[in-house]
């Protein structure tokens, strides 16, 4: 074909022959009818993946097509490999469109490669190659522990990315805002964002998420989870027992004891004394069988860690049951008394009201004594005249 032949005789003309002088027998021998042109397709693609590298042709009539890689070396002669590397891969090799592939890229295969069309002149456009890095899960440091009543100092990574990954904290459906770095490591960039935060005994165990964001997660993020961890000293609460502790019954106090880190040694002491003998000691239990009045005093729970000790007591009193009958004889003889006060009361009411009835009952009696002189005689002028006595009896009292 003649730009094969106008390539091979370019190649075979001397070397002491101008550019000038080349061009003109090139001219002259090799005269084509029609131009011939290239394009090329930029191309991006994620770390990892399988990128097409596409090289386009016009008015193409068999010349030498000629692919090269960012370095200038030479993939491809035509359809014939010419570099062993078996990422590339020519899939198509047509009039109107030449491709070859690469996979497994990576970020050192990032830049221009060439389509070169020789010709009477030589054509070349360049596909430009992009590789995007997806950032990880970004990780999270702890500059120094979080302790009650101080600070704690956070730093969330993203070590590679390309283009430079962003972060962002949060809390409770809260931002919060972090000072940002970034760092170029050539073609990647690691980013990270620090967060100062007081800190007390509430937030132990609070929720963080330290997100990701890049362009090629569309839209999506990389999320890390951390949970705080606050340190702070115990609390100790002695749970009592309920109801009145009488002698023969049997005595259980636990300890309820919080803190991080949560103490592992719970001590029980008597305030100036010393534990009784029948006293039994399983972790936060302490228990006496069959107490008695010498068991009576403060018992103390005390518990320790690295940031602080607290303590709780409880006093015991044991009651003697004959007291305690003592006191509950007592309640009968109480009521008998109130009885016989009411009773009391009761007959002297009933005097009271019987006397009253008495002095009431004998001014009657006078008085009708003394009208009953006017009755006596009308009775005897009755009696005189010869009246019934049947029809006006009456009952006086004489």
């Amino acid at each position: 074909m003649r730009p094969v032949r106008c390539y091979v005789l370019c190649r075979l003309l001397p070397a002491h022959f101008s550019l000038a002088l080349r061009s003109l027998v090139l001219v002259l021998l090799c005269i084509t009818p029609r131009c011939q042109a290239v394009q090329a397709e930029n191309v991006t693609v994620l770390e990892g993946g399988t990128a097409q590298i596409s090289c386009r042709l016009q008015n193409y009539d068999g010349s030498i097509v000629v692919i090269q890689n960012p370095r200038r070396q030479t993939l491809f002669f035509n359809g014939t490999r010419a570099l062993k590397d078996d990422r590339f891969q020519m899939v198509l090799f047509t009039p109107r469109l030449v491709r070859i592939t690469l996979t497994n890229v990576s970020v050192s295969d990032e830049g221009g490669y060439f389509c070169q069309l020789y010709t009477d002149a030589t054509h070349h456009q360049v596909a430009t190659l992009s590789v995007l890095v997806l950032p990880e899960t970004p990780t999270v440091e702890v500059k120094q522990e979080a302790v009650e009543g101080g600070e704690v100092e956070l730093t969330c990574m993203s070590p590679r990315s390309k283009p430079a990954a962003a972060l962002r904290w949060m809390r409770n459906g809260r931002e919060i805002p972090g000072v940002v770095s970034q760092q170029d490591n050539g073609k990647t960039f690691s980013v990270s964002s620090t967060i100062r935060i007081p800190v007390e005994r509430k937030d132990n165990g609070a929720a963080l998420s330290c997100e990701a964001f890049h362009p090629a997660l569309g839209g999506q993020k990389r999320i890390r989870h951390y949970r705080l961890d606050v340190y702070f000293a115990p609390t100790v609460r002695i749970v009592p027992p309920t109801g009145i502790l009488r002698e023969g019954d049997s005595l259980s106090l636990t300890c309820s004891v919080s803190g991080n880190p949560l103490p592992r040694n719970i001590q029980w002491s008597k305030i100036n004394d010393t534990l009784p003998e029948r006293a039994e000691i399983s972790g936060p239990t302490f228990q006496i069988s069959r107490l008695s009045q010498s068991h009576n005093g403060t018992y103390l729970c005390q518990a320790q860690n690295n940031y602080g000790r607290a303590a709780d007591h409880y006093t015991l009193l044991v009651y003697d049951p004959g007291a305690v009958v003592e006191t509950h004889s007592a309640v009968p003889y109480a009521v008998i008394g109130g009885v016989l006060a009411l009773l009391v009361f009761t007959v002297i009411c009933v005097l009271i009201v019987t006397i009253w009835c008495s002095v009431r009952q004998k001014g009657s009696y006078l008085t009708h004594e003394a009208s009953g002189l006017d009755e006596h005689g009308e009775v005897q002028e009755a009696f005189l005249n010869g009246n019934d006595a049947s029809q006006g009896k009456k009952e006086y009292l004489l």
